[in-house]
């Protein structure tokens, strides 16, 4: 007897029994492998834009600033200004957050003389740009700071960074290889975007189902396989010793604030960590947004200072008001 005729035409009832066993176990393969690619387009969805935000008489005066990506075109972000030659303060919003909900902590910071740079990390901003979870989004804020060092009113030698999810792990990520980073501030930050992927999946509801979580994660890696050689943010951590930190945890995400705390861990000296009850994102009261708005200025301030002649000076303050 001929076995794959057999099993092409099953006689037998064993035959027959391990002809619909791989017919199911094909079917159940196929089911699951088209909801996890789902799950993962779901991971990477298009953010929307939000530019219908009219800064014209917004407090601050903010202005657009563009800077252009290699395979990307242009970007636009909203540039605060400051004292004339003061350090600048990058605002890096998280994982489909717009730049329009970090306006509130801009005006905070530029009220005490900092310029301010605050742009969509994943390209929201311009049209519909497919998130990566940090393997891209590194070149969004190098490109960003790059327009804001060739101003001649800025401090182009002094950085600070702030950072949610997803832009924390882009600050972390830039702040490793640019010395003019003094300052840096990282929300529930993550280790490697393969990680906050899996987050990201676990929060569908559906990846404990057999084989769905790990088909998804799976995905993700082939989707970004060309990025497979990216290291995690901790094989670099040590090139941060000397550069001012502060680690913001919630226990909103019980799995970012294991990262949180376990990246804090691994980080030299100087850092300092908080663990909060909310994070920015998170629909904050107006008590818990002033006092969120209140470390992070403390921080900078502390950290990043102003130069005196640009606080204290008398051209220095025209300047300012002529802003």
């Amino acid at each position: 007897m001929n076995i794959l005729d057999e099993f092409r035409h099953p006689t037998r009832w064993y035959s027959k029994l391990i002809a619909a066993a791989l017919a199911l176990a094909f079917f159940t393969l196929l089911a699951a492998g088209i909801v996890a690619g789902y799950m993962v387009y779901r991971v990477v969805a298009p953010v929307g834009a939000d530019s219908a935000i009219d800064l014209t008489n917004f407090p601050g005066h903010p202005e657009d600033i563009r800077y252009s990506l290699p395979t990307d075109g242009e970007r636009t972000g909203w540039f605060f200004p400051g004292l004339t030659s003061a350090p600048t303060v990058v605002l890096c919003p998280g994982y489909q957050t717009s730049r329009g909900e970090a306006l509130p902590l801009a005006a905070a910071i530029q009220d005490h003389g900092y310029n301010v740079l605050v742009f969509d990390i994943e390209g929201g901003g311009d049209g519909k740009s497919y998130s990566t979870l940090g393997f891209r989004e590194t070149g969004e804020l190098r490109a960003a700071m790059a327009a804001v060092s060739r101003r001649d009113d800025v401090d182009r030698s002094r950085f600070g960074l702030w950072g949610t999810d997803l832009g924390g792990y882009v600050a972390l990520a830039v702040a490793e290889g640019d010395p003019r980073v003094k300052a840096l501030v990282v929300e529930s930050v993550y280790d490697h975007p393969q990680d906050m992927a899996a987050v990201l999946i676990g929060r569908q509801g559906v990846a404990s189902l057999p084989l769905l979580g790990s088909f998804a994660r799976k995905g993700f890696y082939w989707f970004h396989y060309s990025d497979r050689e990216t290291p995690p943010l901790s094989a670099n951590i040590d090139r941060l010793a000397g550069v001012a930190k502060l680690f913001l945890a919630t226990t909103q995400d019980a799995a970012l604030a294991d990262s949180t705390q376990e990246i804090y861990r691994q980080t030299p000296e100087p850092k300092d960590m908080a663990v909060l009850a909310h994070g920015r994102d998170a629909g904050l009261g107006d008590e818990e947004k002033r006092d969120y708005e209140n470390r992070l200025v403390s921080f900078f301030l502390t950290n990043m200072p102003l130069d005196a002649p640009a606080v204290a000076g008398p051209a220095a303050a025209s300047s300012a008001s002529a802003r």
